[in-house]
């Protein structure tokens, strides 16, 4: 009875040792194998042709980023204000602040999926997401500073006939070092002919500061301003126009069609077809003034600031001039300087 109960309480004795597999052939075995590796390197590789596909996808569309939404500041920045809009509300924000959240409102309209999208991933694929759309949006901004510099050194070099030709691989002779381009840079309110005035901006002397808060002279139509009014005609300059069609239709267009005429035939759209512009807006249009600012500079990097000259701030004030309108009467007019560009880019 004792053995009994011993032998109850362990496998039996004839399973001991013995191999409970159904012997397969080495060839066989081997052709799974191979086909499971081959099944793994195949998911590898649709792995690195999706994010490859990720990659190129959002590249593209953060190109569209610096010419629609915000020309300096990081996106990071703008998510941080609606985050901080969505807790806070609205009623205690800075000017700052408000110009963050209007560019978020921005980013959103020019990217509509977006906002879904930072809902949905986590930190680390949202991370990643921003990181590929800014490299987009620096592409852009390094392809249009070498089609501005392209377009600007022609146009002063047949238009306005200087007596040193601007060179596109030397920008040293650039800049108020150059007669056209200096005063193509003055301050509406001064005038370049005068010497006192050449010779101060030149030699950044305290009474010709030359900073973003002033109106450059290329950016009026004519390349003249009324000291009485440095409104008129401002915004409307066949040089910005020429620059912006340069941007965002075509370098050709830009210099097959007539910034003056009104009745222009439709060009066809490229950058702008692509990001979805149907009507030009002041971040548009704003951006393209830093860009043909820095063109007309001596400056060979990309930067935020030149000497006294904040880029930044000179992006946010055209942007204020059409957004922040006072009055009924400067909204008026700002809404119809807004058709007359789109009049002039699309026909």
């Amino acid at each position: 009875m004792m053995e009994s109960g011993n032998d109850s309480g362990s496998a039996p004795s004839q399973a001991q040792g013995v191999s409970l597999c159904i012997p397969t052939s080495l060839h066989a075995r081997a052709k799974r194998r191979i086909a499971a590796l081959e099944e793994e390197v195949e998911i590898m590789k649709q792995d690195r042709v999706t994010k490859q596909r990720k990659t190129i996808y959002y590249v593209s569309q953060g190109r569209a980023i610096r010419h629609m939404v915000a020309i300096y500041t990081p996106m990071e920045d703008l998510i941080a204000e609606n985050d901080r809009h969505c807790e806070d509300g609205d009623s205690d924000a800075t000017v700052e602040q408000d110009r963050y959240q209007r560019g978020y409102i921005e980013l959103c309209k020019t990217l509509p999926w977006i906002h879904q999208k930072l809902t949905n991933v986590d930190h680390e694929e949202s991370e990643e997401m921003l990181r590929k759309l800014k490299r987009g949006a620096d592409l852009a901004c390094g392809d249009d500073t070498g089609t501005l510099k392209e377009l600007v050194a022609s146009w002063v070099n047949i238009k306005r006939n200087p007596t040193l030709l601007l060179r596109t691989d030397d920008k040293h002779h650039w800049g108020f070092v150059n007669d056209e381009c200096g005063r193509l840079l003055c301050p509406a309110e001064w005038h370049w002919d005068d010497p006192t005035v050449r010779a101060g901006i030149r030699d950044c002397t305290a009474a010709y500061i030359v900073s973003e808060n002033s109106w450059p002279i290329f950016m009026y139509e004519g390349y003249e301003a009324s000291v009485k009014n440095l409104k008129h005609g401002l915004m409307k300059s066949k040089l910005l126009v020429m620059g912006f069609k340069a941007i965002f239709t075509s370098p050709s267009s830009a210099n097959e069609v007539d910034g003056d005429r009104d009745d222009q035939a439709r060009v066809k759209t490229c950058v702008a077809s692509i990001i979805g512009m149907r009507k030009v807006s002041p971040c548009a249009i704003a951006y393209t003034a830093c860009q043909v600012r820095f063109a007309l500079s001596n400056i060979t990097s990309w930067r935020t600031v030149d000497a006294d000259f904040d880029y930044q701030l000179f992006w946010n004030n055209i942007v204020d001039f059409f957004e922040d309108a006072p009055g009924p009467a400067a909204r008026a007019r700002v809404n119809v300087l807004l058709e007359w560009w789109t009049r002039k880019v699309f026909g």
